[in-house]
């Protein structure tokens, strides 16, 4: 019996990191939901003439976070966002509430999501696989003006 080598890895490939540029994108959100930074993430990559190397996003809030999910059925994001209400319901007697009753609720989505994302950047673009975008999740009811750190860190062309 023979066993099909099911793993196969390509040959490395180093570069020396003489490039650190970054950037504050402005992001003016609707409300609770999604946006897509995926565009401007690209964009920054393009300006920068990064070539191989790894791009950090950074979210300066509490209250929203940053994702990597799938990009071609808008459901999947609405599943995510109820998924998120059923674990961190505005109704749970919170005992902070400062800011109102979604408010606490958005601190723990954003503890669960994450504040930072890495990509990769290979040869000038952004290392997503084919049904992947980044996201910025508002987790508050109301529009906010929401910042986002981009940093590249690599060679650039």
């Amino acid at each position: 019996m023979t066993i099909e080598k099911r793993l196969t890895r390509s040959a490395p490939s180093s570069v020396q990191a003489t490039t650190i540029a970054s950037s504050l994108l402005t992001v003016q959100t609707p409300g609770r939901g999604f946006t897509d930074l995926t565009s401007e993430a690209a964009k920054f990559i393009a300006e920068v003439h990064a070539r191989d190397g790894a791009l950090t996003l950074f979210i300066r809030h509490t209250s929203a976070s940053l994702t990597i999910q799938e990009n071609a059925d808008p459901s999947v994001l609405v599943d995510l966002a109820t998924a998120l209400s059923h674990l961190a319901p505005e109704n749970a007697a919170w005992t902070h509430d400062t800011e109102g009753p979604d408010d606490m609720p958005a601190h723990v989505k954003t503890m669960l999501t994450g504040t930072s994302l890495q990509v990769p950047v290979l040869n000038g673009r952004l290392a997503l696989g084919t049904w992947q975008a980044i996201y910025l999740i508002e987790h508050r009811r109301r529009p906010h003006r929401r910042e986002v750190v981009l940093q590249f860190v690599g060679g650039n062309q």
